[in-house]
């Protein structure tokens, strides 16, 4: 992989992330994520929260995931915000299937996207920490245990079933949100994708099911961005905590619109 210089810079409601950096993913440059981790800081600004959780959901070879380190420290030091990130991964691949075409089976197989676990261990920094398991179960224990408020999400994990339980962190009784959270779904916009199956489906279904909290997509995101063009900004969604968002009164003038 070459390794680049590269500049770029993401404003948001007058934070401005400005930097110069040796990146080892070339893709990195182009990504949506400084958009990403930055909005999630400036929500917890406004909310008051000093620290942040931006979670991958389906880490595979932990590409996304070391990009996701290197802004987050960028970011918080532009902010003051402290940001954690975690992995959530089988560490096996893809795991059992539902048996229909709601996890696209003419398309994955179980095991695919095996992770080296070791390697990806070595390096990452202590900033990240990597979750192998059923997403299941290793959601419902971490949610048990989590302290900073859920601030970005970001979901890689081909299969519906697979999206649904990662989904359940907005959900569980013990949950910690922001009041909105920018989402990243990489699986949907392949020729083969609709919303009966895949990502697309538990959104949907989410969607359906919940009352408190609903997932939308993130709109005007486009609007100035280095790289308005980047398809990845189609991506981007936002959970929005209905429920807390209830309960708020202004006692500020607005902020200006991003």
């Amino acid at each position: 992989m070459r390794v680049i210089q590269h500049f770029c810079a993401s404003r948001n409601n007058g934070h401005s992330l400005f930097y110069s950096n040796e990146v080892q993913l070339e893709y990195c440059f182009s990504s949506s994520l400084p958009a990403r981790v930055l909005t999630a800081a400036h929500q917890a600004d406004q909310e008051g929260a000093s620290e942040i959780a931006a979670f991958e959901f389906g880490v595979d070879r932990g590409d996304e995931l070391l990009c996701l380190e290197k802004y987050a420290a960028m970011v918080e030091r532009e902010t003051g915000v402290r940001i954690a990130a975690y992995g959530f991964d089988t560490g096996k691949g893809i795991p059992l299937m539902s048996g229909d075409y709601r996890d696209h089976p003419d398309q994955w197989r179980v095991g695919n996207y095996l992770m080296d676990e070791k390697l990806l261990r070595k390096r990452l920094s202590g900033r990240t920490t990597l979750l192998i398991g059923n997403v299941a179960q290793t959601v419902l224990e971490f949610v048990r245990n989590i302290r900073s408020h859920a601030g970005f999400v970001a979901l890689d994990l081909d299969l519906y079933l697979s999206a649904m339980d990662a989904l359940r962190i907005f959900l569980l009784a013990r949950r910690k949100m922001l009041r909105r959270v920018p989402m990243y779904f990489d699986n949907i916009d392949f020729f083969f994708n609709h919303k009966f199956a895949g990502e697309l489906l538990a959104i949907d279904q989410f969607n359906l099911t919940n009352k408190q909290v609903k997932i939308d997509r993130w709109r005007v995101i486009a609007k100035r961005r280095v790289f308005p063009e980047s398809p990845r900004l189609s991506k981007m969604f936002v959970a929005h905590d209905l429920a807390a968002i209830s309960k708020v009164a202004l006692g500020r003038l607005p902020t200006s619109l991003i």
